[in-house]
């Protein structure tokens, strides 16, 4: 296709949404999502569907406007069952202050919910997944786990206490997690990259961001991420070492595995959930050093508390070291 100036963000930079420019000052952040149901609940299916697709607006420092909602219904569903699922996308929605203008449903044996949202950004403070320096130590915004603790739930053995953590965390917007680090670098310099961690899982989603982008200029790296350093769901260990991986952990394992050194002290549960395909998880952050700590703070101060987790090195192989 001819190119245009004013995209910024397209399918050429395995980027987590769109960006193209409207204004001087202002850019559309786009993106869609839906999948079929993780939990039993429709209305919190609802809302966590409507998380997750809202999560690559935030991802990308944008502020969500609009959506619209894609459906797939049996033909012979309850109804009642789609009204509680839209109800809880509606709830959810509603608390990003991201209007519900439409949607489109069609007959489908698989019930399939989701949304295609708009948001704006100013084009200086648009987030890319890549542009990583050596030197950033790298923060993320929530725990891990929500993969296995799903397919334990499909399975009948997850606990009501790792179900709720990870209902818990799926439902939790990343809103919260943007306007603080929005709030911690005013000027736009200190945070280099930012990507939210979802089915590619953490180390497919930290394999883009070392991966640069070469088109852009942006150079390959390294990370160095600490396995015990990250925060786990109530559960999700558990789940791991059960056996609980999905098929998509395994494709995810498979695909990325030969960009990862993992050190030999490393469980093989921890790296099983560094493999696990995530549903509206946290935001990673590769950020300055020196205002890492700031960043943390404001965090804080939102109730979206980050750890740091790993470091950003020169370009070697591995791309991924994991100790």
């Amino acid at each position: 296709s001819p190119a245009d100036p004013n995209l910024l963000v397209g399918n050429a930079h395995a980027d987590d949404a769109a960006v193209y420019r409207i204004g001087a000052g202002q850019v559309l952040v786009q993106t869609v999502d839906f999948f079929t149901p993780i939990v039993d609940d429709p209305f919190l299916f609802g809302q966590i569907a409507a998380a997750n697709a809202l999560s690559d607006v935030y991802a990308m420092g944008g502020r969500p406007l609009s959506s619209l909602s894609l459906v797939g219904f049996p033909e012979r569903g309850d109804p009642a069952v789609l009204g509680e699922i839209m109800r809880g996308g509606l709830a959810k929605m509603t608390e990003a202050g991201c209007f519900v203008i439409g949607g489109h449903s069609i007959r489908d044996d698989d019930l399939k919910f989701g949304y295609a949202v708009t948001g704006v950004v100013h084009p200086d403070r648009v987030w890319r997944n890549v542009g990583a320096r050596p030197g950033d130590i790298l923060l993320f915004t929530k725990a891990l786990g929500t993969g296995v603790i799903a397919t334990a739930l499909k399975k009948g053995t997850a606990s009501p206490e790792s179900v709720a953590a990870a209902t818990a965390s799926m439902t939790r917007l990343n809103r919260a997690a943007t306007e603080a680090l929005i709030e911690s670098d005013p000027a736009h310099k200190n945070i280099h990259a930012v990507t939210d961690v979802t089915g590619f899982s953490l180390l497919g989603h930290a394999r883009e961001m070392a991966l640069g982008h070469a088109a852009s200029g942006i150079p390959v790296v390294s990370l160095e991420i600490d396995h015990a350093r990250i925060e786990y769901l109530s559960g999700a260990v558990d789940c791991a070492r059960a056996g609980n991986a999905s098929g998509g952990l395994h494709n995810n394992r498979e695909f990325i595995g030969d960009c990862v050194e993992f050190a030999g002290s490393v469980p093989e549960e921890y790296r099983l959930l560094l493999f696990d395909p995530q549903t509206s998880g946290g935001l990673l952050v590769a950020i300055a050093p020196d205002s890492a700590s700031a960043a943390m703070q404001a965090l804080e101060r939102h109730g979206a508390a980050a750890r740091q987790i790993g470091r950003v090195l020169e370009k070697r192989s591995p791309l991924i070291h994991v100790t």
